[in-house]
């Protein structure tokens, strides 16, 4: 007897820009140089909560939130890093991530990258590809 077999694919849905941002800054004081030279707003809201590691207690990375009213899009800025590990461990060089949900263009991610880049106190913002990153499950909240 033959049985008919379907596997049920499962994908991800990755709706959502993201910025590796690496500087020596805290993650509060980064926050501010960004709203004072991008006029963003970006507020403490809640720590992300993840179990970074197995058998571990979980980890906190602090968690900042902008909602860009003008294009109706969510901006996140989360630190990579926590004394209980890394949010991305295969990011670790990487300090900060900015997430960017809901609509964005190709053109106004490029522009925000550039503004990024010229923050004194930012050594390098760089656009990543979210799918090509193991633990981008991480990254869904």
């Amino acid at each position: 007897m033959i049985l008919n077999r379907k596997f049920l694919k499962f994908e991800i849905g990755l709706d959502f820009v993201l910025i590796a941002v690496t500087s020596p800054v805290k993650v509060y004081r980064i926050c501010y140089l960004i709203n004072k030279s991008l006029k963003f707003n970006f507020i403490k809201i809640n720590d992300l909560v993840i179990d970074v590691q197995k058998n571990n207690s979980p980890a906190a990375f602090p968690l900042y939130n902008y909602y860009w009213e003008a294009t109706e899009t969510d901006l996140y800025f989360i630190a990579n890093k926590c004394p209980e590990g890394c949010l991305i461990p295969e990011m670790r060089n990487t300090d900060y991530f900015l997430l960017i949900r809901n609509h964005f263009s190709a053109m106004d991610t490029k522009a925000l990258v550039s503004s990024l880049n010229n923050i004194p106190e930012i050594l390098s913002a760089v656009k990543i590809d979210p799918k090509r990153i193991k633990s981008r499950e991480n990254l869904l909240f």
